[in-house]
């Protein structure tokens, strides 16, 4: 019986990589491999235990990736601008180069659109803008690799943008997208779609794959919202301006990026139908919604005793 050929999986204690190696665990084609800095950790832990082979490193440090890159044939690559911001694009080109060194076979990385260059440099977009210029630099070393483009997480609405209580008695989300369609999806759905990815090498070498769930407007979110929860939910259209004005903490970065989505991403339907095909199971926005009905109900109690 021919042994199974690896894959390393970066980011594995994270959303995206964590959604890939449970995926590809789960398929059993492959033998996983998860890169942390904390074999420790509670979640590096449980991949272990599901049967995953933990390695110690850090993207910092190009030995200790090509070290965990020993006899893989492929690697799933993600990095992370929200934790280390401009230090970002230094680390995914040292997980670049160490692929390249060491002959890795099939090369996926998570990357985004060039908002900087889509607005033509109206509204720079670090945390998108970075990744891009990351996929031009894999291009550069004609490196075997897949890009794959995540939608807006469903996700988000448990971290970024959760819902608010308005003064009707309803809820309330808002930011800059306005009646431009908003491509979504869970971050569960990410690792068949690369399983799927990793299983067809001779179809996704060289591609771009965008990973979308649901392509709707933000109405049509909350009125899906309205419905499951059976609570008023309401979507606010914020300009851009006034969103960047807002003094949080990546807000004009923000901004920023729903702008250039308003203005030339009109819909991502093409990366919907190929999503489905490649993982069937890929949740639109109200089954996922309505399997995570609890958790919502109980945050909005919460809000309501905030408020009250």
């Amino acid at each position: 019986m021919n042994q199974k050929k690896t894959i390393l999986v970066t980011g594995a204690t994270g959303a995206q990589g964590g959604s890939v190696a449970k995926a590809l665990l789960a398929e059993n084609n492959f033998t996983v491999r998860v890169f942390t800095r904390n074999a420790q950790s509670e979640k590096a832990l449980e991949l272990q235990q599901a049967g995953a082979e933990v390695v110690t490193g850090d993207l910092d440090d190009i030995d200790s990736i090509k070290n965990a890159m020993h006899n893989c044939y492929g690697v799933f690559g993600v990095t992370n601008f929200w934790e280390h911001f401009e230090k970002e694009y230094q680390q995914g080109k040292n997980l670049i180069e160490a692929v390249k060194q060491m002959n890795v076979e099939h090369f996926v990385l998570h990357t985004l659109p060039d908002y900087n260059k889509l607005s033509n440099g109206q509204y720079p977009t670090p945390h998108c803008d970075i990744k891009a210029a990351l996929q031009a630099y894999t291009n550069t070393q004609n490196i075997p690799a897949t890009f794959m483009q995540v939608a807006f997480y469903y996700e988000n609405f448990f971290t970024f943008f959760p819902l608010q209580k308005s003064a009707d008695g309803g809820y309330s989300f808002g930011f800059p997208q306005g009646d431009t369609k908003l491509a979504m999806v869970s971050i569960e759905d990410l690792g068949p779609v690369v399983a799927a990815v990793f299983n067809h090498p001779a179809e996704y070498i060289g591609r771009t794959v965008g990973v979308v769930g649901a392509d709707d407007t933000c109405y049509e979110y909350a009125a899906t919202l309205s419905r499951v929860l059976e609570k008023k939910v309401n979507y606010h259209y914020i300009p851009r301006d006034e969103y960047a004005a807002l003094g949080f903490a990546g807000a004009e970065e923000l901004a920023n990026m729903f702008e250039v989505q308003r203005l030339y991403i009109p819909q991502r339907q093409i990366d919907l139908i190929e999503s489905y095909g490649l993982n069937p199971a890929m949740q639109p926005f109200e089954r996922w919604l309505s399997k995570n009905k609890s958790r919502f109900t109980a945050m909005m109690q919460t809000e309501e005793a905030i408020t009250a």
